[in-house]
């Protein structure tokens, strides 16, 4: 029987697997894709974290920037806690060998991101979630943990609230099977992808594994609240980082007027971007003062992006702009050991309503929560893994399942 069983394969899953298998538990990630295409890979612009405290940055000031943008609905114990282990986040995965940019002085480099104070994102170019993921999943497959691709979630099995494994459908050869896992650790991601043609997020993110949870007995909150990003391509969605306002860019309508303080927080941003949009202007990301070099070296993804779906070059034009659904704050309801209201039933990253994003996200928390939050899971899930006794799932469970599918 696995001990920990993680479903879901983007780097809220792989962090909580990495630190479960570290800490002697059997591990086995199941996924739909292959967990280098998974949604942490749009993750641009950095991770948040104050890596030295200084006139300059404080944790408290970290807290207080999340909490300004969630609306009040956030729980200040719960960011608190994920500010104040951002620094060890960030030097766990430099350990572990994500490549982050360096400054003139060879230290982590950090950007300012929307509705920030002070320049605290780490970042690897634009590819920060990308770098993050790959490395998270070359350290799993060090450690031997088994992958099961191409399955797709079907029900969590429970007896007396109490989780006893999964079924799931083999998308390859449309069988139906069963895992039986002494906890379940959920990170499957949000549900952006149910605003088709108006998203940045692929279109597999439907919220299956939140759906399959309530069907087990597990609580949803705040699902209400989505997030959208004020700078996606304007035919395509795909997203254009915050980094590259971060660094200086401007957002200007057809007539070459900025509108909007850049680095607001998302939620302002993407409203007054709305709003000219919705006056009948047509609205534009210009990087062009950077200069090649520079674009070249700190945003070479942004550029390609803009070149492959836009037929652009940000080097010498205007990136035509528009928001789309990026981030879904609402999630499985999890407490404090990020356990759901189903014993032995755990939820991390955009799956999870962790009470740290209320009704908005700060830009470069998403990553440092998939960290410090799948870190916690995992160790709460091999503890309950080791302290409580176990059933077998049934095979009539899983008939159940086989005649649906037929």
């Amino acid at each position: 029987m696995i001990d920990v069983l993680v479903i879901g394969g983007g780097g809220a899953g792989l962090s909580s697997a990495l630190s479960a298998s570290k800490n002697g538990a059997k591990v086995a990630v199941i996924s739909q894709s292959y967990p280098t295409r998974a949604q942490t890979s749009m993750a641009q612009g950095g991770i948040n974290a104050v890596i030295s405290e200084n006139e300059k940055d404080s944790i408290a000031l970290h807290i207080q920037d999340t909490l300004k943008v969630t609306g009040g609905l956030a729980s200040e114990k719960m960011i608190t806690y994920m500010c104040e282990n951002a620094p060890e986040a960030i030097l766990w995965l430099e350990s572990i060998g994500v490549p982050f940019s360096r400054d003139e002085n060879g230290k982590i480099a950090q950007r300012k991101l929307g509705g920030a104070s002070k320049k605290r994102a780490c970042y690897s170019q634009d590819y920060t979630g990308l770098k993050i993921l790959h490395t998270l999943h070359d350290q799993c497959l060090r450690e031997g943990i088994e992958f099961l691709s191409d399955k797709f979630l079907l029900n969590i099995l429970t007896k007396n609230n109490k989780v006893q494994g999964i079924n799931y459908l083999d998308i390859k050869s449309g069988e139906a099977a069963q895992i039986a896992a002494k906890s379940i650790i959920l990170a499957t991601g949000g549900y952006g992808g149910i605003y088709y043609g108006y998203t940045t997020n692929d279109y597999s993110s439907t919220g299956d594994g939140v759906i399959a949870a309530v069907r087990a007995g597990a609580k949803a909150t705040h699902m209400e609240f989505i997030q959208f990003h004020p700078t996606a391509l304007k035919n395509s969605k795909a997203l254009i980082s915050e980094s590259a306002r971060g660094a200086g860019g401007k957002l200007i309508n057809q007539k070459g007027e900025r509108f909007v303080d850049e680095l607001k927080p998302r939620d302002e941003v993407s409203y007054a971007v709305f709003s000219q949009i919705q006056n009948g202007n047509e609205v534009f990301l210009d990087i062009r003062h950077f200069g090649e070099k520079f674009i070249n070296e700190n945003l070479p993804q942004e550029r390609k992006l803009a070149i492959t779906y836009e037929g652009i070059d940000p080097v010498s034009q205007i990136i035509p702009i528009t928001p789309a659904a990026h981030y879904t704050m609402g999630g499985i309801d999890v407490d404090e050991n990020m356990q759901s209201s189903v014993q032995g039933l755990f939820a991390v990253g955009e799956t999870s309503c962790s009470k740290i994003h209320g009704a908005n996200r700060l830009g470069g928390n998403s990553l440092l929560e998939i960290i410090v939050f799948g870190k916690l899971a995992a160790q709460n899930a091999l503890k309950f893994a080791n302290k409580n006794l176990h059933d077998m799932p049934t095979k009539e469970q899983l008939q159940n399942d086989k005649n649906m599918i037929a």
